[in-house]
């Protein structure tokens, strides 16, 4: 799908719509990559305390559960057998959802892309709209959006990065 860009045009008001179109659209960009780190900083901080604490937990229901108060309890004994096969299926859990979304990565991905635009969003900002390249800047920050995007999928998922050599090859033709 070829999506064009309307960029208003460049001698209205001395290019300053331009500017201000190419800078609306990383401050966007900005706020969600923001936000998206913060998410994954929480799920990944949330997990981690998780897998501590389901593991000490763990080894501490299957340590006690050898106590003389316990296995002489029927009750207490049938319960203890249960709890620790069950917390290790909940670590096991947990730990297999960290390692699929890889929420610790995702967050230095998230920060570092945040941190790249307004990098970028700073630049434009001082530049003079006359002098500014609307077309090339916002070409800039979709590349880096879809640098960012492959490079998620690709530890998600596995990407192979074939779709990023054809848009790459295709733009550069251009």
């Amino acid at each position: 799908m070829n999506k064009s860009i309307d960029l208003p045009d460049k001698t209205h008001n001395n290019g300053v719509d331009r500017k201000n179109y190419v800078l609306e659209k990383y401050e966007q960009k900005i706020g969600y990559y923001w936000k998206a780190g913060s998410t994954n900083k929480k799920a990944y901080k949330l997990m981690r305390y998780l897998i501590v604490f389901l593991g000490a937990l763990t080894t501490f229901i299957a340590s006690i559960s050898s106590a003389s108060f316990i296995r002489d309890n029927m009750n207490l004994n049938v319960v203890f057998a249960l709890a620790t096969p069950i917390l290790v299926a909940m670590l096991s859990i947990v730990g297999g959802f960290s390692q699929t979304f890889q929420w610790g990565a995702a967050w230095h991905e998230m920060v570092l892309t945040a941190e790249n635009l307004e990098k970028e969003y700073d630049r434009i900002h001082v530049t003079p709209p006359e002098e500014l390249n609307a077309i090339a800047d916002l070409e800039l920050l979709n590349n880096k959006i879809i640098d960012e995007s492959d490079g998620f999928f690709s530890r998600i998922v596995g990407g192979t990065g074939v779709e990023k050599k054809s848009i790459k090859s295709k733009s550069a033709r251009q």
